[in-house]
């Protein structure tokens, strides 16, 4: 495997693990649902506040020394989660969990744009982003399946291993990187980031991260309730199932990957847009069947989005990439909490229909604010960079 797509698998193979754990968590403590529900938005939390740090420290002292140092600090973190004697220590160790992720999902992204010319930025970007969906996925399962087979703690400690290995992989395998493109703007932090949101193509693509997971949360969090309720009646595990469609985008968005750089990141936008419309659109078909291929379609599309945008961050950002790059998985994790909460009130009133119409708006948002706003960076790289590049696996 790729040590970029290692690095994007190991970013995110803990971050939701303890959502099909939260029934075992629930016992375990004595807790009610919101309380060990909290060991999912700890992570998140933690992500949308220490992104823009992390960006901005691998502006200063290089890419690949804060990704592997961020793995390497994720898999302890992993495995002190297991040692958890009460939710309250479980749910700052999920906390900690969150920190170190952006050390290696955001710089990761402002390391592609590094080392790679814009040529073929999208496609590793994409190719990274289905090592996310795949690490994503993966987590789930494999906390699910130690837990019935042993415990929650024993699903820590696997992930937490998988992890130390993982780092070790990245630290061996990933490239270096290009020192004399890594000096900072020599602004100072708050400066820097009133800068780039400052420029209307970096404050567009921000918006629109804050919209993608906007749409992924909304779909996957209010479908389960309506799959659950009758006619469905659906199950737990079966409702867990429901996350088996996402390893279809992350099959279908490196082969998107390639049009993102022959033809833009706008129409990479467009690409998704039609997938997730049409997906949620589809959901209203009624039938389990038309439900599930729905929600193919609608989760691929996001994905798709996902690689355009954080690809088209990386591009657009000329300086402080790090903390640009940083500062789009800050917007992104906030939608994904709005995502969470504010379809409730359309849900309470008018039901999935509702949820469904919202999602759609919040699509076709995205696709006229990239195509009024982006403008396509160049297509041709530094030449100082292409010696790595080259020599390096996507």
């Amino acid at each position: 495997m790729s040590p970029v797509v290692l690095a994007g698998a190991s970013a995110f193979i803990d971050l939701y693990a303890t959502q099909p754990l939260l029934p075992f968590l629930s016992r375990a403590f004595h807790a009610t649902t919101l309380e060990v529900s909290l060991t999912v938005t700890a992570g998140t939390f933690g992500v949308a506040l220490a992104a823009p740090v992390a960006g901005r420290l691998a502006d200063r002292i290089g890419r690949k020394r804060v990704i592997v140092a961020a793995a390497a600090a994720l898999a302890l973190a992993t495995l002190m989660a297991a040692t958890s004697a009460t939710l309250w220590q479980l749910i700052a160790w999920r906390f900690v969990q969150g920190v170190f992720t952006p050390g290696v999902f955001a710089v990761t992204i402002a390391y592609i744009h590094e080392q790679w010319p814009p040529s073929r930025a999208g496609a590793v970007t994409a190719a990274y982003v289905s090592g996310t969906v795949v690490g994503g996925f993966s987590g789930r399962l494999i906390a699910g399946l130690v837990a019935a087979d042993a415990n929650w703690r024993a699903a820590f400690v696997v992930l937490g291993a998988l992890n130390a290995a993982a780092a070790l992989l990245i630290w061996a395998r990933l490239p270096a990187d290009q020192g004399s493109r890594l000096a900072g703007s020599g602004r100072t932090r708050l400066g820097a980031v009133v800068a780039l949101l400052r420029n209307p193509q970096l404050a567009s693509a921000y918006a629109v991260g804050f919209g993608v997971l906007f749409s992924l949360v909304a779909m996957f969090t209010y479908v389960t309730f309506l799959l659950a309720a009758p006619p469905y009646g659906l199950s737990t595990v079966a409702l867990g199932s429901v996350f088996f469609v996402y390893l279809v985008g992350a099959a279908v968005t490196p082969v998107v990957g390639p049009v993102i750089d022959r033809y833009g990141h706008r129409h990479g936008m467009a690409v998704a847009v039609a997938f997730g419309v049409t997906g949620a659109l589809t959901t209203l078909g009624g039938s389990l069947p038309a439900i599930l291929a729905g929600l193919t379609l609608c989760s691929t599309g996001v994905f798709i989005a996902q690689a355009a945008a954080s690809s088209f961050v990386g591009a657009a950002a000329r300086r402080d990439r790090g903390l640009a790059v940083g500062l789009y998985a800050t917007f992104y994790y906030v939608g994904g909490s709005v995502g969470g909460s504010l379809p409730a009130l359309f849900w309470a009133r008018w039901g999935w229909p509702a949820c469904v119409l919202m999602v759609v708006a919040v699509q076709l948002a995205l696709l006229g604010v990239s195509m009024a706003i982006w403008a396509e960076p160049s297509k041709t790289g530094p030449a100082e960079a292409r010696s790595s590049w080259e020599a390096a696996e996507i």
